[in-house]
């Protein structure tokens, strides 16, 4: 065997021997939802429960973490009232999904000088149907 398959053996074999022991050490990732500052999703892996109505999602994604309990804004994002004056069911969800794709119009250039430095962070993780019924919330609530 030459000394180049010895190292690469030898980094093969500690490579594995590293995979199995975060396998093994590996902690629960917890449910509870937090959201950073800088507005970024930092749920990754939690579990959201698909029965549950659209203010319980809301508080298990993290919604409120940003935009408020009350969902009237804070200082990280706007408040969520009166959405079906400019949304529809369909377009909530897929902004939901991604809503980088979205640049459209004077409001998101007003948003976006309010809330400097904040992403809306993609809930692409989180099943449509749940989506859906975050969406069914908002678009009811005045």
């Amino acid at each position: 065997m030459t000394n180049a398959q010895k190292w690469v053996t030898a980094f093969l074999g500690l490579f594995l021997v590293l995979f199995l022991l975060e396998r093994i050490t590996k902690k629960e990732e917890p449910t509870a939802i937090t959201q950073s500052m800088s507005g970024q999703n930092s749920r990754q892996n939690a579990k959201v429960t698909s029965d549950a109505d659209g203010p319980t999602l809301m508080r298990e994604i993290g919604c409120v973490s940003c935009h408020g309990d009350d969902l009237k804004g804070s200082q990280m994002a706007p408040a969520l009232s009166n959405i079906k004056k400019n949304w529809s069911r369909d377009e909530l969800i897929n902004y939901l999904r991604n809503p980088s794709s979205y640049n459209g119009g004077e409001r998101f250039d007003q948003y976006r000088a309010s809330y400097k430095n904040v992403i809306m962070p993609s809930f692409s993780n989180i099943d449509v149907k749940e989506l859906g019924k975050i969406a069914d919330y908002l678009i009811s609530k005045e």
